[in-house]
């Protein structure tokens, strides 16, 4: 059974956040509070260096020393307490956040941000070796990339961290922290590309500790454990102002024993924030179900732990404040081939396990971190993609139709992003007020579609989410986006997520829009979590669609 949670009335915002289970309580002093020992063993030790890292620039040769070994235990190290200013930065109303990949570069320029509508980017991703050397993925441009991200942030007065990991950068993690000197190296080489990129903070994308991830990831029964003794000394190890936060999945780090750990209250004291990744939780599938669901409104999912409303829950009772959690959205979908009609909530019995051995994310936190796939694609890939596009919008390439080409060419299954389908037609933005063609249905799953019904009241449950959606969709300050090219726009009610369907193509899409991502905003706003961060920025359109809706939702516009 679903418990009530307000959204929209601030009256009823003490109501609304019951479901939450009380926070272990935090100590939160000052970063003056950090033991001056521990920094100074720690932080900008100039006998303590790592390998030269091809992501270095030659502007602090002094961090270089090949013959410097670690000389102290971090663990001994007097556990430093979070020092973030969170309590500010929550008062000043929620954040917005966007990942900027490496490899968007030749198809979006970071000059293309607009960065009045963010107040954090992530840049992903650099990638730590055997030898917890760091190294750039994606692009041989990277540094000049990130230089230019940095001053473009800095000149809007926002902020900028370094993403560090994803998908298929997290071979090395376990081994890298897996020991003191390990965990002294990857601390140190960190605070040389900080100081060399002027940023703002390091955020770490381990998929993840105490479980497989990508096949041939190292992991351990104590990656967690040692993933906190990390934090520790990465946090007396950067200077003060630097923010210290993770991606994770929307069930806490694993424990010893594979499952999700109950008590991350010191992770809490460490770390300023954590991402909760909650998308990849259906991938593409003959029968496909939700990217990012809101929740599990039918109470009958077989990943009840994955969505963003159980991640809230999840990570809250665990030890987080929920100003300390911010909600991961997406700005892309998934493509299908499949002629259902509805989406499913119960994975298949015939889906493939994400992990080779050890716990499956899959159990608690859906197919998780697709999204940190790391594609190979060049620039001939990306100029190609454009002609087979355009080719399909101007008729001079008919034998794929109307079909939806994903982000490799393809038209069976793979990520499309949010701009890819307006772009192909298979989405049409019109104003609100003009009303749409007969392009727009409910799906089996919603009931009649309501127009023109009382605001939004105070649950979860699926007429007052109907409610809500409502709400928005009539609002004169938002496009409505529905299906064309012969897909027609579905509401699937148990995810509170949109999809596209095609019976002359068999094909269909789950993905979110201004719609699924307002409503995903409200529930951050109203539980006091400290903001959304979409991957990635460059899947949003030209007009910012999707970034805006999340303002909306988190009462910023």
């Amino acid at each position: 059974m679903l418990i009530s949670h307000s959204l929209l009335a601030p009256s009823l915002l003490s109501e609304a956040i019951l479901f939450l289970p009380p926070p272990v309580p935090l100590l939160r002093p000052s970063h003056s509070s950090i033991a001056p020992d521990a920094t100074t063993t720690a932080s900008a030790n100039p006998n303590l260096s790592p390998p030269v890292s091809p992501l270095q620039l030659d502007a602090h040769p002094q961090l270089s020393n090949a013959n410097a070994t670690p000389n102290s235990d971090p663990s001994s190290s007097p556990t430093p307490r979070l020092t973030s200013t969170l309590s500010s930065a929550s008062a000043q109303g929620p954040l917005v956040m966007g990942y900027y990949p490496d490899w968007a570069e030749s198809s979006y320029p970071p000059e293309n941000i607009d960065f009045s509508r963010f107040d954090w980017i992530d840049f992903a991703f650099a990638v730590p070796d055997q030898n917890m050397v760091l190294n750039w993925d994606g692009s041989d441009d990277a540094p000049n990339l990130l230089m230019r991200l940095v001053s473009r942030a800095h000149a809007s007065g926002k902020h900028v961290k370094l993403s560090v990991g994803g998908w298929t950068g997290s071979k090395y993690f376990s081994s890298s922290v897996a020991t003191s000197e390990n965990r002294a190296v990857l601390a140190n080489n960190l605070l040389t590309l900080y100081r060399q990129y002027n940023l703002d903070g390091i955020d770490i994308d381990w998929e993840y500790p105490g479980q497989r991830g990508e096949k041939g990831n190292s992991v351990s029964p104590s990656d967690s454990a040692n993933f906190l003794e990390f934090f520790r000394l990465l946090r007396a190890t950067l200077p003060p102002e630097a923010k210290i936060t993770a991606a994770t999945q929307t069930v806490p780090f694993a424990g010893p024993d594979g499952n999700p750990m109950r008590d991350l209250s010191d992770f809490a004291r460490v770390l300023d924030w954590v991402l909760l990744m909650n998308y990849d939780i259906w991938g593409s599938s003959s029968e496909p179900g939700p990217n990012a669901p809101l929740s599990d409104a039918c109470s009958n999912s077989s990943q009840p732990n994955a969505n963003a409303l159980a991640a809230l829950r999840a990570w809250t009772a665990a030890g987080f404040a929920p100003s300390q959690l911010v909600l991961g959205v997406p700005s892309y979908g998934y493509l299908s081939r499949s002629s259902a009609t509805h989406l499913q909530t119960r994975a298949l019995r015939s889906a493939p396990r994400v992990l080779d051995s050890g716990p499956d994310p899959a159990s608690g936190s859906g197919l998780s971190a697709l999204h940190m796939q790391i594609r190979e694609k060049t620039h001939t890939l990306r100029e190609w993609l454009v002609d087979v596009v355009s080719g399909l919008m101007d008729g001079s390439s008919n034998n794929k139709g109307n079909l939806v080409v994903n982000e490799d060419g393809g038209t069976d299954n793979g990520q499309v992003q949010f701009r890819e389908l307006l772009k192909q037609g298979t989405l049409q933005a019109y104003d609100s007020t003009s009303g749409a063609p007969g392009t727009d249905a409910s799906s089996a799953n919603s009931g009649d579609r309501t127009r023109r019904t009382p605001a939004f009241t105070g649950s979860f449950s699926r007429p007052d989410a109907a409610r809500l959606r409502a709400d928005i969709e009539d609002r004169e300050s938002s496009r409505f986006f529905a299906g064309g090219n012969g897909f027609v726009r579905e509401w699937d009610a148990c995810s509170n997520t949109p999809f596209l369907r095609s019976e002359g193509a068999s094909q269909i899409v789950t993905y979110d829009d201004p719609v699924s991502l307002e409503m995903k905003a409200q529930l951050v706003r109203q539980a006091g979590m400290l903001g959304a961060n979409m991957f990635d920025i460059h899947g949003d359109t030209d007009e910012w669609d999707l970034t805006d809706a999340l303002r909306r939702g988190l009462g910023l516009v």
